[in-house]
């Protein structure tokens, strides 16, 4: 089992930034990828971008080359920076860890609103 803690969200205005947090706990040497995933009001949920154990990186197209996905694996941390945030990058943010065996493990969320 592994036991995520997201942090960081909040009320930002359009252009700002923000960084997210996630915290690991639990049964971390498992770990793999990890990444973040969003849900807005009435949308299903979805992938915002990955980093595996090695360091490869991948995202969404809505938020390249404005979102930077981290890892500390020493503190078995992963960060967000988001910035020049947009109104429709407003979500509840979730972060989930890949294991091996393969098993997801998603936070709790931490809401992210952009105002125009």
């Amino acid at each position: 089992q592994v036991q995520l803690v997201e942090s960081g969200g909040g009320l930002v205005q359009a252009g700002g930034s923000l960084r997210l947090s996630c915290a690991a706990s639990g049964s971390i040497f498992s770990i793999n990828a990890m990444g973040w995933y969003r849900q807005a009001p009435g949308k299903q949920r979805e992938f915002v971008a990955r980093i595996t154990s090695g360091g490869s990186t991948n995202y969404a197209d809505s938020v390249k080359g404005r979102f930077t996905i981290s890892r500390d694996n020493a503190q078995n941390m992963v960060y967000l920076q988001m910035n020049s945030l947009k109104p429709e990058d407003t979500a509840v943010y979730y972060c989930r860890v890949d294991t091996i065996p393969i098993r997801y493990y998603w936070g709790q969320g931490t809401q992210v609103t952009v105002s125009s």
